[in-house]
């Protein structure tokens, strides 16, 4: 099998990180080169690699809440906001989780094709779009997360079902689910990011065991350790610009990049 190289590694970096936390969708668009440009496929290795690094920039990012979130959480004294949050996150993990272990290798089978992408793009894009416009349509200002309860955190975590299904995005999904339970686009936002750690975390050490057994060559580590630090610095700036704008401008710019994408993808097709 042939291997990256620096300037592929760099792209599919800055690709991961970029798109990682951003409501388009990484897995569809790591697709796109190997399918499109002819690319090798990048591999576990680079897979672990990559996802490491975005896993270690949410966790930088948000590490003052976290900290108080698991002490909150695992604290014998009377639960704290922090430590109510610590677990709904869990239990909005809880739904991915199960179907992953379910389906995870039939999708992965059936399911990675630039059609898949194209439509889940066009489809969970739109309802991105519906989701923002009849939240500030409908609802005027939104909830927070303080405001958040067990309910809410299963119908989003239910939703982050989807994500599974590649170019449907993650972040796009869990958003939408968001919106739609009449949270702010911030709030939203930051609860997707911080619903991404766990289920990053559990992804990310089953990759692990199966690196374990079939590790990279030695002549690969400068490789993936550079892999590695650049998707971790794109995804803490792609976290921290999202994070400030989103509350000012609206999703729309996303939606009409989801569907752009798509129409593209399906005339590649044609």
């Amino acid at each position: 099998m042939a291997e990256l190289d620096y300037l592929q590694t760099a792209v599919l970096a800055l690709i991961q990180g970029l798109t990682e936390f951003l409501p388009i969708s990484s897995s569809g668009h790591l697709l796109l080169p190997s399918m499109l440009l002819g690319w090798p496929d990048q591999g576990l290795a680079f897979d672990v690699a990559f996802h490491s690094g975005t896993l270690l920039a949410v966790i930088w990012y948000f590490r003052r809440e976290l900290a108080r979130m698991i002490v909150g959480g695992l604290s014998l004294g009377p639960m704290s906001e922090e430590g109510r949050l610590f677990w709904l996150l869990l239990l909005a993990t809880v739904p991915v989780g199960l179907a992953g272990l379910l389906v995870r290798d039939m999708v992965e089978i059936h399911a990675r094709s630039v059609a898949v992408v194209a439509t889940t793009s066009i489809v969970f894009g739109l309802l991105l779009g519906y989701a923002d416009f009849s939240g500030r349509r409908d609802r005027g200002p939104g909830r927070k997360i303080a405001t958040i309860g067990w309910k809410t955190a299963l119908l989003i975590g239910l939703a982050q079902m989807l994500a599974l299904i590649p170019g449907t995005s993650r972040s796009g999904v869990t958003m939408t689910a968001a919106l739609l339970c009449r949270l702010d686009r911030e709030s939203a936002a930051r609860f997707s990011f911080l619903l991404a750690i766990p289920v990053m975390l559990a992804s990310g050490a089953l990759e692990a065991l199966d690196l374990i057994a079939e590790p990279p060559p030695a002549r690969q580590l400068l490789l993936l350790g550079f892999g590695t630090a650049l998707s971790a610095l794109v995804a803490w700036l792609s976290i921290h610009w999202f994070l400030r704008w989103i509350g000012r401008i609206s999703f729309q710019p996303f939606v009409v990049y989801r569907v752009a994408l798509g129409a593209f993808l399906l005339l590649f097709l044609a």
